[in-house]
């Protein structure tokens, strides 16, 4: 399976202690290198730059040669992972973003976000999606209170 993530997945998975998620639902993750040089931005919270600083062996960054112009809409980190996306073809885009996740869809390209992510982790035993989405909700993260409540409902 061909995954490639935008920088935002990453960081809130770092964020809530659950980095370990993606190697272990999809084995290998590929990210661009424009992404890993948002990771690495002085900006960018201690954390992502610690670990994208060393990245793990499960973590590939791919070049993207040529951006599609048409992406100008979104930030740059975007553009490259849905332009790798739709090259290498992946069988799935991990993005928070709603533009980015709009744009994606209509240009057919399977995506998922953290909460689809942490939902398929609980789906397999994994993790306890209620602690989880709490501690998700104690960063930056954007949720809407009516998505948890969806989420959490599934699940019981």
């Amino acid at each position: 399976m061909i995954v490639v993530s935008d920088t935002s997945p990453i960081n809130y998975l770092l964020l809530i202690d659950q980095i370990d998620l993606l190697p272990r639902l999809f084995q290998q993750v590929i990210i661009p290198g424009i992404v890993r040089d948002e990771m690495l931005d002085p900006l960018a919270p201690p954390v992502l730059r610690q670990w994208i600083a060393n990245p793990p062996s499960w973590l590939t960054v791919q070049t993207v040669s040529e951006i599609d112009v048409t992406l100008h809409s979104l930030d740059p980190g975007e553009q490259a992972a849905i332009t790798l996306a739709q090259t290498l073809p992946a069988d799935l885009l991990i993005i928070d973003e709603r533009l980015g996740r709009r744009i994606a869809s209509n240009r057919g390209i399977p995506i998922i976000g953290t909460l689809g992510i942490l939902d398929d982790a609980a789906s397999q035993g994994l993790i306890e999606l209620a602690e989880v989405i709490t501690r998700l909700q104690q960063t930056n993260f954007r949720i809407s209170r009516r998505i948890v409540q969806t989420l959490l409902e599934n699940r019981g």
